[in-house]
């Protein structure tokens, strides 16, 4: 089922934040913590410390009414940059590719920032900042084989 979440990018305590969250919640991860050092080498990706491989490359947490928060660690030895505005993004779980595709098509028209939907290690996914300077995430995440 289709379903929305808030999306939050932190300078390196993501983890500290979300064990606080989860503390006033009263909730518990989706699914475990997955690290910088989880993330399978990719051609021309710079290796990173063992500092930066234990960060946080995605975790999840329900909040009230159906919401969950996500985030990850932003790495500036990967030349990422935490700034006010980028910490924040809107993750649509769409049911198909299709309709991620579709989304990702009239919401990055006029803006600025993209990356098209596509196949990654988790599932399919991509970014746009839209022309009102709002950031949306688009991810389907892969089904387990049965």
């Amino acid at each position: 089922m289709a379903s929305v979440s808030i999306y939050l990018n932190f300078a390196g305590n993501a983890e500290e934040a979300f064990n606080s969250y989860k503390r006033i919640f009263k909730t518990e991860f989706s699914a475990p913590i997955m690290r910088m050092g989880d993330v399978p080498a990719q051609p021309g990706m710079p290796s990173l410390s063992e500092e930066d491989k234990k960060k946080v490359m995605h975790v999840a947490l329900p909040i009230l009414g159906g919401i969950q928060i996500m985030a990850t660690d932003v790495l500036e030895s990967m030349g990422h940059k935490l700034i006010e505005g980028n910490n924040v993004t809107i993750s649509l779980n769409p049911d198909t590719k299709e309709e991620a595709d579709r989304l990702y098509k009239e919401l990055s028209q006029g803006g600025e920032d993209g990356v098209a939907p596509h196949d990654e290690f988790w599932g399919y996914w991509g970014t746009c900042k839209d022309k009102f300077g709002i950031r949306w995430m688009f991810n389907i995440t892969n089904q387990p084989s049965a």
